[in-house]
């Protein structure tokens, strides 16, 4: 097995020896495109020459890149992910890449493949109706790191010779869009819809949310041994997450997501009083009181679907004139709002569940700006008493 490196243009290829063909006579040679670094082609032409010599032809000869990742890639993938993950992959190589560039031959694709690809999704990527809607660049990142892994998975397991999204060209970060400004309420109009909402059936649901940071799917996996009323804290253990239209219970994503927060006086009055009440239904229906359920439950004992929850969100803040929020930004509102306050970054992290403050440094930049006038005042007063 012989192999060299040859140029052509601005590219480099690996030309592997493949024998003669018993048909004409002649050496038979394949060229692989290695992009346009000779660096590349010589490791590419090593990996070749060395898999040849130790009997691992590659099996992707005949088989198509759109083939492997539903046959094969995808359902190996459905058991080693957490579904919601699973499922937005499988959304990506359904709606981007099988319908473009899946019959090209596995063993045939090549970076242009790839670079063409995101071209034309940035071009015309959407699918949901808008004319002549191309996909951002960070959804068209997205769809790289899937391609990414996916032939990463294949160079590894000897599928293929080497990983072409390694040299593709996906948008770069500097491309992406701003992202959307984060909106959040201030202390009076987050006081105000409490207030207004007292009422409603998921009042307490509302503040739990509101005065701990918790994300949606954690306040509605909350169960009441997660609540240690004598402590004034709660443990933060699990999510609800929905797949599809189909609800599950997944542990919370990393360590520092699950977490035990303190949580104040008015928090737990809201939980008390919203405790009496279910054990109150369940004696009059009958039945007895599951210390282990859910807090925040449907008629039937089950979770809530959490879009329900964000539509009465809406609605509430819709009929009662407030400045228009999502669900989510009642977490944003309650660490903004800490960090104006001067709370120390690294308690408003470790309360959110974040992997580090410099996470929540970055998520939250937007609060600095004031904080850094404030400080410059409090340092300016502290020289003036030094005077005085």
């Amino acid at each position: 097995m012989r192999g060299h490196v040859a140029k052509k243009g601005n590219n480099y290829y690996a030309v592997v020896y493949e024998g003669i063909d018993p048909a004409t006579g002649k050496e038979q040679r394949r060229w692989h495109a290695a992009g346009p670094r000779r660096s590349d082609a010589d490791r590419l032409v090593n990996d070749l020459v060395r898999r040849r010599h130790d009997g691992d032809t590659t099996v992707a000869d005949r088989a198509s890149l759109g083939a492997y990742l539903t046959e094969r890639w995808l359902p190996l993938q459905q058991s080693l992910l957490r579904p919601r993950t699973y499922l937005s992959y499988k959304s990506v190589v359904e709606l981007h890449i099988v319908p473009r560039i899946g019959r090209i031959r596995l063993a045939k694709l090549q970076p242009d493949d790839l670079d063409g690809l995101y071209v034309e999704l940035l071009r015309d990527g959407n699918r949901r109706g808008k004319a002549g809607g191309g996909l951002s660049p960070a959804s068209v990142r997205y769809v790289h790191r899937v391609l990414r892994k996916a032939l990463g998975d294949a160079h590894r397991k000897g599928i293929v010779s080497r990983n072409v999204a390694a040299q593709a060209d996906p948008p770069s970060p500097a491309a992406t869009a701003e992202p959307e400004a984060m909106h959040v309420w201030d202390a009076a109009e987050l006081r105000h819809f409490l207030d207004v909402t007292a009422t409603h059936r998921h009042h307490v649901l509302f503040t739990v949310a509101a005065r701990t940071g918790m994300r949606r799917g954690e306040v509605l996996a909350l169960r009441w041994h997660d609540i240690d009323f004598d402590r004034s804290t709660i443990t933060i253990r699990r999510s609800l997450a929905e797949v599809g239209w189909d609800l599950q219970f997944t542990d919370v994503k990393t360590r520092t997501a699950r977490r035990t927060i303190n949580v104040s006086r008015q928090a737990l009055d809201a939980l008390r009083r919203h405790r009496d009440a279910a054990e109150k239904a369940a004696a009059d229906s009958g039945d007895a009181f599951d210390a282990k359920g859910l807090v925040f439950a449907g008629p039937d004992g089950g979770p809530i679907h959490p879009e329900y929850v964000t539509r009465a969100f809406d609605r509430l803040v819709a009929r009662h004139g407030m400045p228009r929020i999502r669900f989510h930004d009642l977490r944003h509102t309650h660490a903004t709002l800490l960090l104006r306050a001067g709370v120390p970054l690294k308690v408003v992290s470790e309360r959110l569940g974040h992997a580090s403050p410099g996470f929540t440094l970055n998520v939250y930049q937007h609060v600095l700006p004031g904080m850094q006038a404030e400080a410059a005042e409090v340092f300016e007063r502290l020289l003036d008493a030094a005077i005085s």
